[in-house]
């Protein structure tokens, strides 16, 4: 205690050093717990942990030597994983094996957790390989380590092992290994895990009952991911999230949206992760005036604005056009991932806005806290290739060649090019490009290509390149109404007729047009023609009145997006039955004067739509907002953001 005095001493005579009095305070600490418990070693060791000090009760641990016990490397252990310090619990680890201690299965399984946590998987696998004794949760452990780090082929082969040996899975186990199973073979895996979890009668936990609908959900099974759903004697906001967000990755938007009412009035219980389901969902169906309500009701419930809730947030605004709020939230933000980057870049894309995309893309370079990925190039030159700067987008291309910014560019990126390229008209450079490439084509690119072929009139490469995706994917219907709309384009018609037999024979169908628009949070559906909707009379009187309007202000119907060998009084008839222009249509009877109409098509919008709708704009005084399969367009006074270059 005479040092401890002198300490006091000096402290006294420097109480405004800060070094001095950091050491002050620790060493007092230590000698108080010398003092506190002189006799008792393990106590010691317990409260240097319990204070955060790990090398001093390292050195304790040294001194200590084989008097060392099971509550003293327990701590250890629980400070080492805590901290995730790898060395200093190998440190812990050596000690048993110098000192021969003899761990019991507990710390055994502590050690396996422990190097699982530092990303040592295999000093993890050799812990649980010389255990002489397993428990459930020695190899649920292991398994688990292997599934969060996507080493889903270990885990399910330890999976396997398990089942051999004399210990018998539990709940957490099968919730476990059921995450790995992916891939080709994860189904078929994942059902026969699925009879095994029956035979044991656990089908019903709420674990695994999550797991499973997980599984079958990610595996595009969504109706049998419903059955087990339903099936649960009770839900978590686990398992109501994972089918929420089953729907919705798979496109089921307004499914995905309506099961979140239900359960809303079931009493759930919704987390970030439901919202951001919820997001992505509203995202699919551009329903801008719901998606503002959950905003709305996520601020009210006070939830933490983890980076994923606001990175949905982005995405949904940009997808209902609202790019201004999307923005606002992107700088807003306090940190930012490169997914955060990647939604505000793939917005301004979808909308044409190629001069933003690179300002943006020049401020993260410039920023250099967070790297470029793959999708952030491909961002950035599909918003070249939407916003008619084809130059731009080939220098930004030969510098990641070049290793700029250290991103591999793969066949997305060349596919990039070629659409650009095709874009632009530089058809037979698109052509020449693809010859050079050091990978294979694939069914996308040469879509690209055709589609470039189809708008640019170009017959000779577009027949070629027909020609090679019909081989590649001949059940794809794309590829033969393309080419069928080429050679009507051209009016060689006895070649269209020669497609749509094939076509026939081959029974691949057409996905039929459809628009929607949402009004009262409800969505109205319409297919060309169509006369199935409640109010179709008022729909159709109105069309030909405002059909009537704006041809006195200078509209003319484009028959040459009419690809059928009529005459053209039937054409024009035709053309009116577009179902984006039945859906603004109906927003027009529906809404109040000056009220925006925001309407999506599943395929890409036609010329005399795009045409039609600008002069609705412009004579009716509304601002439109058309979104079809490949991007935004986003109409104001007649003058349309795309620069009508799409």
């Amino acid at each position: 205690m005479k040092l401890l005095e002198k300490m006091k001493c000096l402290f006294h005579y420097y109480p405004k050093n800060a070094s001095f009095s950091s050491f002050f305070n620790s060493f007092t600490t230590h000698q108080l717990s010398l003092t506190a418990f002189p006799h008792d070693p393990q106590i010691l060791l317990i409260t240097l942990c319990s204070n955060g000090q790990l090398k001093d009760a390292l050195i304790e641990m040294a001194a200590q030597g084989l008097e060392m016990k099971f509550e003293g490397y327990d701590m250890l252990l629980n400070a080492c994983m805590k901290r995730r310090a790898f060395r200093e619990g190998q440190r812990v680890h050596a000690h048993m094996i110098k000192t021969r201690y003899l761990p019991p299965l507990y710390l055994r399984n502590r050690l396996i957790i422990f190097y699982s946590k530092c990303d040592r998987l295999r000093d993890a696998r050799n812990m649980l390989d010389e255990m002489p004794e397993k428990n459930v949760v020695s190899w649920t452990a292991m398994i688990s380590a292997y599934s969060q780090r996507g080493s889903a082929s270990q885990a399910l082969d330890l999976f396997v092992q398990m089942l051999r040996s004399v210990t018998e899975p539990n709940e957490f186990t099968f919730a476990t290994v059921l995450s790995s199973c992916t891939g080709t073979f994860g189904l078929e895996l994942g059902r026969q895990i699925h009879s095994l979890i029956i035979k044991r009668t656990l089908d019903t936990h709420i674990f695994v009952g999550s797991s499973l609908l997980d599984m079958y959900a990610k595996a595009g099974r969504i109706h049998e991911a419903r059955e087990v759903f339903e099936s649960l004697p009770e839900r978590d906001v686990v398992s109501c999230t994972a089918i929420i967000s089953g729907y919705a990755q798979l496109g089921l938007d307004a499914e995905a949206l309506e099961l979140f009412r239900r359960l809303n009035l079931e009493g759930m219980t919704s987390n970030y992760v439901t919202y951001a389901s919820v997001l992505t969902a509203l995202s699919g169906l551009a329903a801008l005036d719901l998606g503002k309500q959950v905003h709305n009701h996520v601020l009210r419930c006070n939830l933490p604005f983890y980076v994923v809730l606001q990175n949905s947030l982005i995405d949904m605004y940009s997808k209902c056009g609202n790019l201004i709020y999307s923005r606002r939230i992107f700088d807003s933000m306090p940190e930012r991932t490169v997914i955060s980057w990647n939604a505000m870049l793939v917005g301004y894309s979808k909308h044409g806005m190629g001069r933003e995309v690179v300002e943006l893309f020049e401020l993260m370079r410039n920023e250099n806290k967070i790297k470029p990925d793959s999708v952030t190039v491909l961002g950035v030159l599909s918003g070249c290739s939407h916003g008619g700067m084809e130059d731009v987008g080939l220098k930004i291309f030969d510098e990641m060649v070049n290793g700029k910014d250290g991103v591999e560019p793969d066949i997305e990126h060349y596919g990039c090019v070629v659409d650009l390229l095709g874009r632009a008209g530089r058809v037979e450079e698109a052509f020449e490009f693809i010859k050079k490439m050091p990978f294979e084509p694939i069914a996308a690119l040469w879509g690209s290509l055709l589609g470039a072929c189809r708008v640019h009139s170009n017959i000779d490469i577009g027949e070629f390149v027909a020609r090679r995706l019909l081989e590649i994917e001949p059940e794809n219907a794309g590829n033969y109404v393309t080419l069928s709309n080429l050679y009507a384009s051209a009016g060689r018609w006895e070649d269209v007729r020669m497609v749509r037999d094939l076509m026939m024979k081959k029974a691949v169908k057409k996905d039929p047009g459809r628009s929607w628009i949402e009004l009262d949070q409800t969505l109205h559906s319409f297919h060309a023609s169509d006369r199935s909707h409640p109010r179709r009379e008022e729909v159709f009187g109105k069309l030909k009145e405002l059909s009537i309007k704006l041809k006195e202000a200078g509209y003319v119907p484009d028959l040459s997006c009419v690809l059928h060998d009529v005459d053209e009084e039937q054409k024009e008839r035709i053309l009116l039955g577009h179902s984006e222009k039945l859906a603004l249509t109906f927003g027009l009877i529906s809404t109040s004067d000056r009220t925006p109409l925001r309407v999506i098509k599943n395929l890409r919008i036609c010329v005399d739509c795009h045409n039609f709708a600008k002069f609705v704009s412009k004579i009716c005084l509304r601002e439109v907002y058309l979104r079809d399969k490949n991007r935004f367009h986003h109409i104001s006074k007649g003058v349309c953001s795309c620069g009508d270059y799409w």
